[in-house]
């Protein structure tokens, strides 16, 4: 029984000795195969692959050919655009009116070219810039038809004890 016990000691030694001897030996390449797939070892999501760019040069001149061809036939309904002016993105279309709470430096019947156009679409097409479409692009202008004051805005601010309205008693009589 000693000797089965001495026999089975001395071949786990030898298993772990291989073992150990048989990991240091390999590089670190063939080690990765002894790595579990988890999400820290390799993204969930599948592998994304680039389309070739001159591929992609192609496919986007057929597609300005086309939106050029659908501008100069006159085929394109209705547009529309955003703009960024006064601090806001606004969503216009032609004949539409745009209240802003903000003073102007221009009089009434003043032309104004909005030069930051974010996007301009139509039914079969957008075109989105990345920031900014190009001025040489396209061109969204406003024309100043009214400025007036607003009705007056009153902001009340509360205070603790300070001008609370009373009321006063009074007493019916006949």
């Amino acid at each position: 029984m000693a000797a089965a016990a001495a026999a089975r000691r001395r071949a786990a030694a030898f298993l772990f000795s291989s073992a150990v001897r048989h990991q240091s030996s390999q590089s670190t390449a063939a080690q990765e195969g002894l790595v579990a797939k988890t999400s820290l070892t390799s993204p969930p999501w599948p592998e994304v692959k680039l389309p070739d760019p001159a591929e992609e040069a192609k496919y986007h001149a057929e597609v300005v050919q086309k939106v050029n061809n659908m501008i100069a036939a006159g085929q394109y309904g209705r547009l529309f655009a955003v703009v960024h002016f006064a601090s806001k993105q606004w969503k216009i279309t032609s004949e539409d009116l745009i209240m802003m709470d903000n003073v102007l430096e221009a009089e009434c019947g003043d032309r104004i070219r909005m030069e930051k156009v974010l996007l301009v679409g139509a039914d079969d097409f957008t075109l989105i810039g990345r920031p900014l479409l190009g001025k040489e692009l396209v061109r969204v202008e406003a024309t100043v038809i009214e400025k007036t004051e607003s009705w007056p805005k009153i902001n009340m601010r509360f205070w603790k004890r300070h001008n609370y309205q009373r009321k006063k008693k009074q007493t019916l009589k006949r």
